[in-house]
């Protein structure tokens, strides 16, 4: 059980921590420094960080296209199995098997 916390922890963490590093391509801050950030510290902070860093100008933008939801959605998918696992001490996990 708590393989199954740490790993949906750290899953969702890192998908998260992809997103908001592409958030922070369209920034002075870039990909590597905001995913670092998100990294090290948490994908909240490394966001916050992205949305303080100032804008780059419209020519250099760069689209990713669905990427940006696809992370969202499987990094927010694993942050909620990970906080039933939490929650429910893991019984969740023993039900299914």
């Amino acid at each position: 059980m708590i393989f199954l916390l740490f790993l949906f922890g750290l899953l969702g963490d890192c998908l998260l921590s992809v997103l908001v590093g592409m958030i922070g391509a369209s920034r002075r801050i870039g990909f590597g420094w905001a995913f670092l950030v998100s990294v090290l510290l948490t994908p909240f902070v490394g966001l916050l960080c992205v949305l303080l860093s100032e804008q780059l100008p419209a020519a250099e933008e760069r689209r990713w296209g669905c990427l940006g939801t696809l992370f969202a959605g499987l990094g927010c998918l694993c942050l909620l199995v990970f906080l039933v696992l939490l929650l429910t001490g893991g019984a969740a996990a023993l039900a299914l098997l």
